[in-house]
């Protein structure tokens, strides 16, 4: 016989996932899926939302800073209309390799945050909802660093400050080391404190030995994305399964873009000819569209 208690209890844990089901779930993709291929030279980014469009049926794209040519004004009038005539939505970009945000030297970290202005200023000429930005730097044993909150916490206010009036929001992925620290994420979110300053949730990203669905569930609170990874089909590894990390978001009440960010397994040094990589990368974002809707209820 279930006690109230008990009944409260499970209906308190539902009433997320119920949530989420009444709510629009979206399908994207990620442009670093195709890195591989991109960096072999087997298209360029204005290219790619028709890949997206009629390959994939795909409506969304997150960018990715490194796959922009050239930056300028004319370039991202360009981007916007063959991403305008293909019906896909832009959402995230995300920025690598601009300096880093949680440096020791305070003139370091400015110098980050103002790197950072060029693409913030691009997100939000794209239509972007976010910027993603990465979370790193200071001492090598980062429990032991007792300021790193602090310090990317006043990096990212920066940020914030400087994209004031674009509606964007500025976030960080779990992206390794101290950013895949799910207590540490937790706390840069609260320091910062502003309701634009969230987290991409990467189901993915997580320090050796972690435990994924544990640490999806503590962050889970604070996205504004997602990051589809895991293992799948027979070769499917119990510590990181896709479907039950999906299944963990949404139980947790996630619904939004699921944002598709898989390469294709291979060899490490496995020389592959451009267009098979290519096909290769086709494949497996076929896949994983495949396996968010058969675990998503509606999405598209």
């Amino acid at each position: 016989m279930t006690t109230r208690r008990q009944f409260v209890a499970a209906a308190a844990l539902a009433a997320p996932a119920a949530l989420a089901q009444q709510k629009k779930q979206l399908i994207s993709l990620a442009a670093w899926s195709m890195s591989g291929s991109f960096f072999q030279g087997g298209w360029k980014l204005l290219e790619l939302p028709g890949i997206l469009a009629k390959k994939h049926g795909i409506t969304a794209l997150e960018h990715v800073n490194q796959f922009f040519e050239t930056p300028t004004l004319g370039y991202i009038q360009k981007l916007n209309k063959v991403c305008a005539d293909n019906g896909v939505k832009q959402t995230i970009l995300m920025v690598d390799g601009e300096g880093s945000t949680a440096a020791v030297d305070r003139a370091e970290r400015k110098k980050a945050e103002i790197f950072h202005r060029k693409w913030i200023d691009v997100a939000a000429e794209l239509g972007c909802h976010s910027v993603r930005c990465n979370f790193y730097g200071g001492a090598e044993k980062w429990a032991e660093d007792k300021d790193l909150v602090k310090r990317g916490a006043e990096t990212f206010t920066w940020m914030l400050d400087y994209a004031k009036g674009t509606n964007l929001n500025i976030i960080v992925e779990n992206h390794g080391r101290a950013s895949s620290d799910p207590d540490v994420l937790v706390a840069l979110v609260k320091a910062v404190n502003n309701p634009k300053f969230g987290l991409l949730v990467d189901l993915g990203n997580w320090n050796q030995g972690d435990d994924r669905y544990a640490n999806v569930r503590k962050v889970l609170p604070y996205h504004k994305g997602l990051s589809v990874k895991g293992t799948y089909g027979p070769n499917a590894d119990p510590a990181f399964d896709m479907v039950k990390l999906m299944k963990t978001a949404l139980e947790g009440g996630y619904a939004g873009y699921w944002g598709i960010e898989v390469t294709p397994r291979r060899q490490r040094g496995q020389k592959i000819s451009t267009p098979d990589l290519l096909a290769m990368e086709e494949k497996t974002i076929n896949e994983v569209k495949a396996i968010i809707q058969q675990t998503v209820p509606g999405a598209v």
